[in-house]
């Protein structure tokens, strides 16, 4: 039976008097619902100025847990999470529009995302759903999941944003991309529009594995070998996050920092016959 253990951590860092950071997660209350519902995992940057962004965050969270505490017995994750994904969209889109309008032409989160001009809230959205030997990660924005396996860090996701666009399509080379003006800029954000693509991806787990679920407080400046280390050699999951705060917050705690870190200890290996699931022996 699939088996994990977890550490979660937000900080709003050394420059933000709040947190616009938020995390979430839903665990199975038995062993029959690790193998008819399994884990979720979520974590929100929201973008917006003042409390918007704190608003948007809470309520993508809030939305995906309890659609994914509702759903049915053994629905598939990568059916599910991308629908989670929608309707957390919709709900901040439809807040946003009830709020009052800035004038701004377009609202910048200092040392983290910038969204386009007309957009009032939004945030970005990473889930992580574990079942028997598989992960489902769904992802809109700039906010990573990270596999960290046999000493390898692996990103999971590609950020949504400008700079991440133009590295994809050779116009920019990373190096060129971590120094870019515009390196903040997302294209895709949950609450921009009323409908948002969410990029989705099933990946196999094994026992030993680590997944991390991060903001670009985190990534944005710590370098993904720093990241590694960090996880490779913390020897807990609860110190792995405090360091991996930490070292954000000595390279200029200039953005909210959220962290989160799953532990694989063991699976259920499955196989799938018209769709439907079945134990390997």
């Amino acid at each position: 039976m699939l088996d994990l253990e977890f550490a979660e951590l937000s900080d709003s860092g050394l420059t933000r008097d709040h947190n616009e950071d938020f995390l979430g997660h839903v665990l199975p209350a038995s062993p029959a619902q690790v193998q008819s519902q399994g884990w979720l995992f979520a974590l929100a940057d929201g973008v917006g100025g003042q409390e918007h962004g704190e608003v948007a965050s809470r309520l993508a969270i809030e939305t995906v847990q309890a659609g994914f505490r509702k759903v049915p017995k053994g629905i598939m994750h990568v059916s599910l999470l991308p629908r989670l994904v929608q309707e957390a969209n919709h709900a901040i889109f439809d807040q946003g529009n009830a709020a009052p309008h800035h004038s701004d032409a377009r609202y910048s989160d200092p040392g983290g995302a910038i969204l386009p001009g007309g957009t009032h809230m939004a945030t970005t959205l990473v889930l992580c759903a574990l079942r028997f030997d598989s992960a489902v990660v769904s992802h809109v924005g700039d906010s990573r999941c990270y596999l960290a396996r046999n000493g390898n860090l692996t990103a999971l996701t590609h950020d949504h944003t400008m700079v991440d666009e133009q590295v994809r399509l050779g116009l920019l080379s990373k190096t060129e991309a971590a120094s870019a003006v515009n390196r903040h800029i997302l294209t895709r954000s949950l609450g921009s529009e009323l409908f948002v693509a969410a990029d989705t991806i099933t990946v196999n787990i094994m026992p030993g594995d680590i997944l991390l679920l991060c903001s670009d407080g985190l990534h944005g400046y710590v370098s993904d070998t720093g990241i590694q280390q960090i996880v490779a050699s913390a020897p807990s999951l609860d110190q792995a996050a405090a360091a991996l705060v930490a070292a954000a917050n000595a390279a200029g705690g200039y953005d909210n920092v959220s962290v989160q870190l799953i532990r694989v200890r063991s699976v259920e290996r499955m196989g799938l016959y018209r769709g439907r699931p079945y134990r390997l022996l």
